[in-house]
């Protein structure tokens, strides 16, 4: 790291509550996951609604998992953020292609960088709020 870019440890406070953060969308992005490997006729319908077809579904929801698995190892998190944030990126296309809400998959990759911001150092030292000067 640059010796010009610092950044303090967070609080114990911002870490346990970056970590609370990131629970609400891992748990989001891993129920999605099951799903897909559920084989249930509403999650079929979905797809159709989205014109994907059905034989790709779990290979989406594979991507899905595997993504989700290297967001919450420590030392890949960021790499996890950066893949997820392109599934994000596809669903918010496939939303916005079909004429729904494009909201939901933006506001989990917001809550995703937000809660990774708050606990991990190496993100805040990259992305400083604050300049002291």
């Amino acid at each position: 790291m640059p010796s010009h870019v610092q950044s303090t440890p967070p609080s114990k406070a911002a870490h346990w509550t970056g970590y609370v953060i990131t629970a609400l969308p891992v748990i989001l992005l891993l129920l999605s996951a099951v799903m897909k490997f559920s084989d249930s006729a509403p999650v079929s319908r979905g797809f159709v609604h989205y014109g994907i077809p059905a034989r790709i579904v779990v290979p989406i929801g594979i991507a899905e998992l595997v993504c989700t698995v290297i967001y919450l190892i420590p030392c890949t998190s960021v790499l996890g953020a950066i893949l997820l944030s392109a599934y994000l990126g596809g669903a918010t296309f496939t939303n916005l292609r079909v004429g729904d809400s494009f909201i939901g998959p933006v506001i989990v990759g917001v809550l995703l960088w937000g809660g990774l911001f708050l606990r991990d150092t190496r993100l805040r030292a990259l992305i400083p709020f604050r300049c002291r000067q």
